[in-house]
């Protein structure tokens, strides 16, 4: 049964990770990002789709928590701020070199990176909760 609920919030959490990366995809696509002022347009190819696939499924471990457990999109969003956090507080400074928060890409980088978490952790939650009434 265990093995089960790890394999479930996999699952979930990467369908979370690819629907997040086509929404950010699709806001850089279409001039969303550029006109919030936020130059974050990710060109979708296979490695960089990959690779949030397997972190969105990596974080989703988070879901086996006994936190939140009567409220799933409460979690959802509370769970994606640990992604939130690496991003900005990781990778945008240390790894890309975009500045505290990764402000170089723009004053609501912050705020996008946050909505677009947020997408993850509400798809993974949808996908867990559906799953419980199987």
């Amino acid at each position: 049964m265990f093995l089960r609920k790890i394999a479930l919030c996999f699952s979930a959490g990467g369908l979370g990770g690819l629907i997040n990366s086509l929404v950010v995809w699709a806001a850089g696509l279409t001039g969303i990002s550029a006109g919030l002022g936020v130059s974050i347009a990710p060109p979708l190819t296979a490695p960089w789709l990959y690779q949030r696939v397997v972190w969105g499924g990596l974080w989703a471990f988070l879901f086996l928590l006994p936190v939140l457990k009567g409220m799933p999109y409460l979690a959802g969003i509370l769970w994606s701020l640990g992604p939130t956090i690496v991003q900005l507080g990781v990778i945008f400074p240390f790894v890309a070199n975009k500045g505290f928060l990764g402000l170089e890409l723009g004053a609501l980088t912050p705020l996008l990176v946050f909505i677009f978490n947020a997408v993850w952790g509400l798809v993974a939650a949808f996908v867990l909760t559906s799953s419980d009434s199987d």
